[in-house]
């Protein structure tokens, strides 16, 4: 009678872990004879790895050429007056890069989320040999490789004309108007991971 109780339970423990694998393992070995070995186990693995890879480019070119003519008053009895316009460029760039990657933080519901391992032995003969042991494995890897390169290249030219009055009996005035240039640039860079 021992002997078959025996093996009944150490069938049961195994039924047990076959169905407790899935989340949170749960073992019980209950009501054994007198004399029985009893070992009851439970062993689970979790693990991830977490590698973000970010490369951000960024290039941002301009080029400009303004000029404005030439003003020239020349060879007159009575001369007027003679004028060119303005010469004038302006840019303005604006780069925006973001990147965001899961964190370890995210992963919280993946360690321990299935529960906990649970092994009970109980009711057991006299004289019985009972094992018991629960082991949880956790395993994060996280791997955050950022390289972030932005270029702005700003050409820019103005050129007034020339003003010129020569050879007039009663000259006039000759001007050129106003050469300028504005750029404005402004970059900003957001990684989160």
């Amino acid at each position: 009678m021992h002997k078959v109780l025996r093996y009944a339970s150490i069938g049961f423990a195994t039924l047990g872990l076959g169905m407790g694998v899935a989340a949170a393992s749960s073992v019980t070995i209950d009501t054994t004879g007198q004399g029985s070995s009893n070992t009851a186990s439970t062993d689970s693995n979790d693990s991830a790895t977490i590698q973000n890879n970010n490369d951000l480019t960024v290039t941002n070119g301009n080029t400009q050429n303004a000029t404005s003519g030439d003003a020239t008053v020349d060879s007159n009895t009575n001369a007027g007056s003679a004028s060119s316009g303005n010469a004038s460029n302006s840019n303005t760039s604006n780069t925006d890069v973001s990147a965001t990657n899961s964190s370890a933080g995210s992963w919280s519901g993946f360690f321990g989320g299935g529960g906990s391992n649970s092994v009970t032995i109980r009711d057991t003969g006299q004289g019985s040999a009972n094992n018991a042991s629960a082991d949880s494995h956790d395993s994060l890897t996280v791997t955050n490789t950022n390289n972030v390169s932005v270029s702005n290249t700003n050409n820019q030219t103005a050129n007034s004309g020339n003003a010129s009055s020569t050879n007039n009996t009663n000259g006039g005035g000759a001007s050129t108007g106003n050469a300028s240039n504005t750029s404005s640039t402004s970059s900003s860079i957001s990684i989160h991971n």
